[in-house]
């Protein structure tokens, strides 16, 4: 099972879409940004896998230690492969909402940078204010 879904072409989430306004930064910044929500959704799948195996319906006649081992490193494996190829979707989920709460502080910054206030992501944390 693992060897099919290696041979699948990987999902089209933010990697081939050409890159927002702002350059190079910006792409890299959403390309780091789909790394960690991958991330994530390979660590949610594999505590779904490891939740679905210690609810054991009937007992392994060959059960081992060392099989119970082999299964949970196929299982990791299985996971990061899911998330690479956007089984579940949960990945194209968070850069959606990520990228949404993103745009909306971008025109908040703009509007602040026009009124002359300097925004509180940028500001010196040593400034005194008055």
């Amino acid at each position: 099972m693992i060897n099919s879904l290696n041979n699948q072409t990987p999902a089209t989430g933010g990697s081939s879409q050409t890159p927002a306004p702002g350059g190079e930064a910006n792409a890299q910044r959403r390309q780091e940004l789909r790394q960690a929500a991958q991330a994530f959704e390979a660590v949610f799948v594999r505590q779904l896998l490891g939740s679905m195996r210690s609810a054991k319906l009937a007992d392994d006649m060959f059960g081992s230690q060392a099989t119970d081992q082999f299964r949970d490193m196929a299982d990791a494996r299985l996971a990061d492969t899911m998330s690479q190829r956007g089984t579940f979707g949960i990945a194209d989920m968070l850069v959606a909402q990520f990228e949404r709460h993103r745009s909306v502080q971008q025109p908040q910054a703009a509007t602040s940078a026009q009124a002359g206030a300097t925004p509180a992501a940028t500001r010196d944390p040593d400034e005194v204010t008055r």
